[in-house]
């Protein structure tokens, strides 16, 4: 059963179409991300997902009772006011102290409970948040420009956190990035879009698309398929050739 059905969605504002002839399915325990350059559609379509924007043609048809959880891109504490992270994370709902627990140790922060919000590096900040967003253990989680502000082995290890937090929750995955390198080789499923789906399919199949390399160009081709891949194969290489000379 599919978690989210867009159907033929199109969103305009005003005399300004944002996205026209959108059409895209998540089904459950997948990571699907969304590319595409500034302006493209990016977050009205996420909006349109979780129901804060009114699709203006077409419809979002979501499972019933879909849990979603929501990591933001940014969100301002102010610095001099005390906050811990436990009554953060508790907040807005009535949540017991090991649920918190359980959550911070999921998003991969076991130990910044007692911590201020304030004196949070921005690595843990966003791990705070994601926990924040599996407090309710989502059946989707929703991660819009979650990385922005991070450099780049910070993000790709809040990324990696990410296909953790899938391994152990098998919570579906829907994240907005501009990151193509890092990214890609977290996701099962990338959508280029650009007011429409330009296209899609497995990263390496829409990094050598055309129309993606018309919108980000041929630059970021050797990246893609960054780290964990080339670390796995060559950990496979490795592990086949010790096999072959015994």
């Amino acid at each position: 059963m599919a978690l989210v059905s867009v159907k033929d969605l199109g969103v305009r504002y005003g005399a300004n179409t944002v996205l026209s002839h959108v059409n895209m399915v998540i089904d459950s325990g997948e990571i699907v991300t969304i590319v595409g350059p500034n302006g493209s559609g990016k977050t009205s379509l996420l909006r349109a997902i979780i129901g804060a924007t009114q699709p203006t043609a077409g419809r979002v048809e979501r499972k019933q009772g879909l849990q979603i959880g929501y990591v933001p891109q940014k969100l301002h504490i102010d610095p001099t006011l005390p906050i811990s992270v436990d009554r953060f994370m508790r907040l807005t709902d009535r949540v017991s102290k090991q649920d918190c627990a359980e959550a911070l140790k999921t998003a991969g922060v076991p130990d910044l409970l007692k911590r201020q919000m304030s004196q949070l590096s921005g690595g843990q900040f966003q791990r705070v948040l994601l926990a924040r967003a599996l407090i309710n253990r989502p059946e989707l989680l929703l991660l819009d420009e979650a990385t922005q502000g991070l450099d780049q082995p910070g993000s790709a290890a809040f990324y990696r956190q990410i296909e953790d937090v899938r391994r152990n929750t098998g919570c579906a995955i829907l994240m907005i990035s501009h990151e193509l390198h890092v990214v890609m080789s977290a996701s099962d499923r990338v959508i280029c879009l650009n007011g429409h789906i330009c296209c899609e399919g497995s990263p390496a199949v829409v990094a050598s698309a055309p129309e993606y390399r018309a919108l980000f160009g041929t630059g970021t081709g050797g990246a893609l398929a960054l780290y964990r891949h080339d670390h796995d194969h060559h950990h496979h290489d490795h592990a086949d050739s010790q096999e072959a000379a015994e």
